[in-house]
């Protein structure tokens, strides 16, 4: 995922671990913003018999800023709770499960949706059930109508889901932690010592085929933004959006499970993807995922300065000579800064902002007006789709190619016209695109597509 497993505790604690964000204007419901949340990366389908379930013990949480100073203005808080019918089987079906109801599912998940504005909160809704997990065609004939069942509706036109999901990140993690060894770039790799290009080799999706658990809410507009929905010019228009997960302070073993106690505190969060992942240090990384999206000035030299700016030029040599030289000058990245802290301001990109303020901080900021891509491009702004990546990110954006090329320069002629990018910068990629995604999206709520079953799916 953008986010799996990228510091060393929450790899420890998968179900606490944020690994996807989403947020975008609803194309088939342009008058709404899906929030989107994953969390418990990498699952297998066939995970049985204890399938993959949230936690009962952690507090997911998505938060909105809509003032700019990166502190949740609506949070919407998501609380678990597993029940069994029969406690003396080992098994998690005894039958087949036609509906949310049958007999036949004996470890159910219900959940309480909570929001929070300025102190006080309100309960939404509750006692909304999970789908089960797809296990395969005797034990989950109609997945695709169990997940339908479980889209609940809520109080002010607001649809929520919880359940398991197919990933729909897609990047090729073999390639990219083998020292970079992007696989259409792979003969321009230090390593093997040649110098053609060859942009004949696909990448490979590690992710296909695995799961992940959503929470998916879709809420109005005007539910989000302070004041009315206004222009696409109009910065009360933008939002800014993370997600966390909390745990209480002390867990204690006690006759067979574990008890918790004490205050909540924040174990993992992720605004953009591959924020924590590629930019914040081995060290810092678990300080960071304590952290509020406000005190994100203390990382920001990582931004301006990223590790991977400095690597590529020296894993590809002679391919990056501009970058090379913007590294050696020390030449802090004003571009990134903006995509990633702070938004794009006005005048930057024709017909478009996303700007929040002058306060750091990683989050996803959206420009609700920008209406939904009649033809979306997954590389978005940097494609030329204003609705997509950087301007919070759809369920397809290809955020691994649009982080790749604006580290390798694309986008420092945002603020230095001067600037000429390399050649290879406008075509890095991970050999990736949408169509790696086995099980492709959904055209409406939660978008996000079946996942895979464990009978259907080689392990």
């Amino acid at each position: 995922m953008s986010s799996h497993r990228e510091a060393p505790e929450i790899a420890k604690d998968p179900v606490a671990d944020s690994t996807d964000v989403y947020a975008f204007v609803s194309p088939d419901r342009p008058d709404t913003v899906t929030l989107i949340a994953n969390y418990i990366p990498l699952q297998g389908p066939a995970g049985g018999p204890n399938f993959y379930s949230f936690g009962d013990e952690v507090l997911y949480e998505i938060h909105v800023d809509n003032d700019g100073d990166a502190q949740p203005d609506i949070t919407f808080q998501f609380r678990f709770q597993t029940a069994l019918r029969d406690p003396g089987t080992f098994l998690y079906n005894t039958g087949p499960i036609l509906s949310l109801g049958s007999p036949n599912w004996n470890s159910r998940q219900f959940y309480t949706v909570t929001r929070v504005t300025g102190g006080n909160s309100v309960v939404l809704g509750s006692g909304l059930a999970c789908p089960p997990c797809n296990i395969g065609p005797l034990s989950t004939p109609d997945y695709a109508g169990l997940a339908g069942a479980a889209v609940h509706g809520l109080p002010g036109g607001i649809k929520v889901f919880a359940g398991q999901r197919a990933e729909g990140f897609y990047v090729d993690l073999g390639a990219v932690f083998d020292l970079a060894d992007l696989r259409p770039f792979e003969q321009l790799h230090a390593q093997y010592g040649m110098n053609v290009f060859s942009a004949a080799a696909a990448g490979v999706n590690a992710t296909a085929q695995l799961n992940v658990h959503s929470i998916a809410i879709q809420v109005p507009i005007s539910q989000l933004v302070r004041g009315v929905p206004g222009a696409v010019d109009d910065r009360g228009s933008v939002i800014g959006v993370w997600t966390s997960a909390s745990r209480q302070r002390v867990g204690v073993w006690d006759g067979g499970q574990q008890v918790w106690s004490g205050p909540f505190h924040q174990v993992s969060r992720l605004g953009n993807p591959l924020f924590n992942e590629v930019l914040v240090p081995l060290g810092l990384k678990d300080v960071w995922n304590s952290l509020e999206p406000a005190g994100d000035k203390a990382f920001a030299e990582r931004v301006t300065h990223p590790e991977l700016a400095g690597l590529l030029p020296v894993l590809y040599p002679n391919v990056f000579p501009n970058l090379a030289k913007l590294v050696k000058a020390g030449t802090a990245r004003a571009d990134l800064e903006a995509i990633l802290l702070t938004g794009i301001p006005s005048g930057i990109v024709p017909g478009f902002q996303n700007y929040t303020g002058s306060t750091l901080a990683d989050m996803l900021r959206l420009n609700t007006a920008v209406p939904p891509a009649a033809k979306p491009n997954e590389l978005g702004v940097i494609g030329g789709d204003l609705a997509g990546y950087p301007n919070g990110r759809r369920v397809s954006d290809d955020v691994v190619t649009i982080e790749l090329r604006a580290i390798a320069g694309v986008t420092v002629p945002l603020v230095d016209k001067k600037f000429t990018p390399d050649a290879a910068a406008g075509a890095v990629t991970d050999g990736l695109t949408a169509a790696s995604v086995p099980s492709g999206y959904l055209s409406a709520f939660p978008y996000l597509g079946v996942p895979y079953s464990g009978f259907d799916t080689p392990s």
